[in-house]
């Protein structure tokens, strides 16, 4: 059997394996990297290691770190309660003030599931008491995330960028993000009109709306000044402690801390520096967190287990892989197979499918780490546009994370309100992830691909 083959096949088996058991993707690929390199490619382990994504790693670690500060210091907090403020009595603005309070999480660094578990409780909490549907709510959240995902300091962005940094395709970091926010933004308008967003009355909603937002924020604050541990939506704490500290004047106190202030400068800065000075995302991201660390030493504490370590050991494991997929021909065995199919849209079609179809049930940032590399060669042809491939692919691979299967789409199922039927939604999210699935990736190639404008 030969090594492109056997490589596959081992592909295969730990996406089949991460799946079913509950195992991290990542560590599969340190084993896969491990075996492919040594044992049939005759690799030794420094060039196994050669092919670690050291800069992804300070990004990841950055971002997150950062983001968990600002969580700990009651900033996000902060943020919602404002954005909040803005929708008044205007009951039909709040899908849209939830999205719009997603993508800027993810935007900003955030993981999308990080994002969806702050707000998915928030949002459906007032879909139940405004009569607003449930199912629409909650995916303008998950939308809201995937709108912003692929921003160029975003997680899921700096993955595809970096890939597509080492080779010697045409890179487009804005477009990508711009496909995706707009692509999600469409999916949401469609769901706000179909679900019945257009009907919604304006009501004296927008206080009680704030002060839920309020609570949560003295709450989540006071709890954390306290040593406490959040359970849900943040609005239930585990011990009296929590809430003493909550209704003490760290949590009654409705204006911004300094530490807020400064960290709301911080973010500006961050992608004021990475953006526009192009200047390492991680580095910047990481020495915006030290000051703020050094600003308010207790907001830091915590923040390092914070860090989506899971998802650092994703990446950093999927990428190795992947450069050993490449030392074995792999990437070139496959690359060929897809152009003696000798129709490139026909092929640029089938890389959305299987992105999103492994998507559903698996890992959208492995699914991403895996196909991109795979087909650069084919891309490299220039027979369809580069860029819009990857950013129909981007597309594909992330808006099926409204799956029940997925970790946004099972925290949205967590998160409905008590008096929805759990089973009822649950077979809502699964009907509407199916058409997902199913015609998602045939409009992204549509408008993407198709046209070669990208």
């Amino acid at each position: 059997m030969s090594a492109p083959v056997l490589s596959i096949i081992i592909l295969a088996v730990m996406f089949l394996l991460a799946t079913v058991l509950p195992l991290n993707m990542g560590a599969l690929a340190f084993v896969g990297a491990f075996l492919l390199g040594s044992v049939v490619l005759g690799m030794s382990t420094t060039d196994i290691l050669a092919n670690f994504p050291g800069g992804l790693f300070l990004t990841i670690v950055g971002v997150t770190y950062l983001f968990a500060i600002a969580q700990n210091n009651g900033t996000i907090d902060l943020l919602v309660r404002g954005a909040v403020r803005l929708v008044g009595s205007k009951v039909s603005l709040i899908p849209w003030i939830m999205f719009a309070i997603t993508a800027v999480i993810t935007a900003v660094g955030a993981l999308s599931p990080a994002a969806v578990a702050i707000i998915a409780p928030i949002a459906l909490s007032f879909a139940a008491r405004h009569k607003i549907n449930p199912l629409m709510m909650g995916m303008m959240v998950i939308h809201g995330a995937q709108a912003g995902g692929f921003s160029p300091i975003a997680v899921y962005g700096v993955t595809v960028n970096g890939i597509i940094a080492k080779t010697e395709l045409e890179a487009s970091p804005m477009a990508i993000f711009l496909a995706s926010f707009i692509f999600n933004l469409a999916i949401a308008l469609v769901l706000f009109i179909v679900l019945g967003g257009n009907k919604l009355r304006s009501s004296g909603g927008g206080r009680l709306m704030e002060q839920a937002a309020e609570k949560r924020m003295s709450v989540s604050v006071g709890a954390r000044a306290a040593g406490v541990t959040l359970q849900g939506s943040g609005a239930d704490i585990s011990s009296g402690a929590g809430e003493r500290a909550a209704n003490g004047p760290s949590g009654t106190n409705a204006r911004a801390s300094v530490p807020q202030l400064v960290t709301v400068l911080g973010l500006i800065a961050l992608a004021v520096i990475s953006l526009g000075f192009k200047v390492d995302v991680g580095f910047v991201s990481i020495t915006i967190a030290m000051v703020l660390a050094l600003v308010s030493p207790a907001a830091q504490k915590g923040a390092v287990n914070k860090i989506s370590w899971s998802t650092v050991l994703l990446l950093c494991g999927m990428l190795t892989f992947v450069g050993v997929l490449e030392e074995a021909g792999t990437i070139k065995f496959v690359s060929d197979g897809v152009a003696q199919l000798g129709m490139p849209l026909l092929a640029a079609l089938l890389i959305c499918y299987i992105g999103a179809v492994v998507s559903a049930f698996a890992s959208s940032t492995a699914i991403l780490a895996a196909l991109i590399p795979l087909a650069v060669p084919f891309l490299a042809t220039g027979e369809v546009g580069a860029v819009g491939v990857i950013a129909a692919l981007a597309v594909a691979s992330t808006i099926v994370d409204v799956s029940p299967f997925s970790t946004n789409g099972a925290l949205v199922l967590a998160n409905a309100h008590e008096d929805v039927d759990k089973d009822r939604f649950y077979k809502q999210i699964l009907a509407y992830s199916g058409i997902v699935v199913v015609a998602g990736p045939a409009v992204a190639w549509l408008v993407m691909v198709v046209p070669g404008w990208l």
